[in-house]
């Protein structure tokens, strides 16, 4: 039942942020999207800043992270520390783009995914969650995270 609440929770929450428009093609290998999304690399500062944000990224909601200011980080998915010794940068990528393909039952929204969506309000339709810039941030972020 905690778990039902918290997807209706981010649903909600994710409901209010900013959708991009439309995602730019992007090449899944293995468990990884090994071509930047964007055409500069991400900035790690803006990263942890969207990590951080509850209106825009939303990764605190369930996961803890190495942000010490923020409190009530979530406990239902894995910690963000040590995210950059657990995984590549590529690995990374696809986590955020679209977790459910590596893990169909992952209740993590797919942040760049546009297509095979349920339930999608009409004005979010063909929009991604974070814009190809804010994904490798995140990303240049998480890789930073070493433990």
């Amino acid at each position: 039942m905690r778990a039902g609440l918290l997807v209706a929770a981010l649903i909600a929450s994710i409901a209010g942020t900013a959708w991009a428009q439309g995602a730019s093609p992007y090449t899944v290998v293995g468990d990884a999207i090994s071509q930047p999304l964007a055409d500069k690399p991400g900035d790690p500062a803006r990263g942890r800043a969207i990590v951080a944000n509850r209106s825009v990224g939303l990764c605190l909601l369930c996961h803890s992270g190495p942000i010490p200011e923020e409190r009530f980080q979530g406990n239902l998915a894995p910690s963000l520390a040590g995210a950059g010794g657990r995984w590549s940068v590529a690995q990374l990528r696809l986590r955020i783009v679209d977790g459910a393909r590596l893990n169909p039952d992952t209740i993590m929204p797919p942040y760049y995914r546009t297509t095979g969506l349920q339930r999608v309000a009409k004005p979010f339709e063909g929009k991604t969650i974070l814009t190809a810039e804010q994904i490798e941030d995140v990303v240049a972020y998480l890789a930073t995270l070493k433990e």
